[in-house]
């Protein structure tokens, strides 16, 4: 019976011994294995095969965060010997932070940070989430301390790429890789908000006197092309009118003088025809038009003969010689009877 009793003992030993020696490691995760208090290996996943009275897994500090039922987020640190190796993400709660021109500003940030070497994670560091944490609220009050409210404000890119080179130079011993810094929410005290409402409604209300002013002035501007166009359309017509009057007064001009013209040659014609003087009769002709329209005032009472008056009565004489030569001959009966007699 002790025999059985031993070797019982000895077979349930070895099923425990057996059992505690295999280590299942889940994906994205990795253990560090120390043996006898030395660093020995770092377990990768799948299945592993330890010692169980030399290895030990080697805990750390993590940091987890969790929200309950009402909303509130609820910050629990646990003693853990699997490491995940996923990317995680702290939400760090809201910090004071002043900026260059002495603003007090309520910042809430999230990083992203991954754990690549599992072994500096656990032997570099004594409390890797406390040290991200902390280092992390000092590089942020530092960026934003050189920085006006309005810059930080306007400038959440530039806050965030400078954070993450820093913090990632800084954990980069620690075995760990900042991907991503975000700055979440920026608070200014109420009365800087109410301040930066009111310069808001000023600027806007700038704007939009501005942009009123310019549309009148361009109203303005529109509104005098428009007339100056007018203006210039009418003075074209005016002018076209006035070229149209003129050509057209000289084209009866020329009508008349041609018209003219033509008269005359038939009148000389006619007087050359009777052996008269043309220009004679052209010149009387004058004359007479000119004595008519001397004396064709209405209140005219006194009529006058011009300088040349001897000269108007000869033409009229040499009118009167020509419409006498221009008569034909009256025979006489008695003359026409001594005619037929002496025949």
């Amino acid at each position: 019976m002790g025999v059985l009793i031993i070797l019982t003992a000895l077979a349930v030993f070895v099923v425990i011994f057996a059992w505690m020696g295999f280590m299942i490691v889940q994906q994205s995760e990795t253990m560090v294995i120390e043996r006898l208090g030395r660093y020995h290996r770092t377990l990768s996943s799948g299945i592993n095969i330890l010692w169980p009275l030399f290895d030990k897994p080697r805990q750390i500090e993590w940091r987890y965060v969790r929200t309950d039922p009402d909303g509130h987020t609820i910050i629990r640190k646990e003693t853990v010997r699997r490491i995940d190796l996923r990317e995680t993400v702290y939400d760090f709660p809201r910090q004071n932070v002043i900026t260059r021109d002495n603003v007090v500003t309520e910042i809430n940030a999230l990083l992203y940070f991954q754990i690549i070497d599992p072994v500096k994670a656990v032997y570099e560091i004594a409390n890797l989430p406390d040290a991200i944490e902390k280092l992390t609220q000092t590089t942020l009050r530092n960026v934003i301390g050189e920085l006006d409210l309005d810059e930080t404000l306007t400038s959440r890119d530039t806050i965030n790429s400078r954070l993450r080179a820093i913090l990632d130079e800084a954990s980069d011993k620690w075995g760990v890789k900042v991907n991503r810094v975000e700055l979440q929410d920026i608070s200014p005290p109420p009365e800087i908000r109410d301040a930066m409402e009111k310069q808001m409604r000023a600027e806007r209300d700038r704007r939009a006197a501005i942009l009123e002013a310019e549309g009148l002035k361009q109203a303005n501007i529109l509104e005098a092309e428009g007339l100056k166009a007018a203006e210039i359309n009418k003075a074209e017509g005016i002018r076209q009118a006035r070229i149209l009057v003129a050509e057209g007064e000289a084209q009866a001009r020329i009508k008349v003088a041609e018209a003219e013209a033509t008269a005359i040659e038939k009148v000389t014609a006619a007087i050359r025809d009777g052996k008269g003087d043309p220009a004679s009769y052209l010149i009387a002709v004058k004359y007479i038009e000119t004595l008519k329209e001397m004396v064709s005032g209405q209140n005219n009472k006194v009529v006058y003969l011009p300088y040349e008056a001897t000269a108007v009565l000869s033409s009229l004489g040499g009118i009167r010689d020509l419409l006498e030569a221009a008569k034909p001959v009256k025979v006489l009966p008695e003359t026409l009877r001594a005619e037929s007699s002496s025949s």
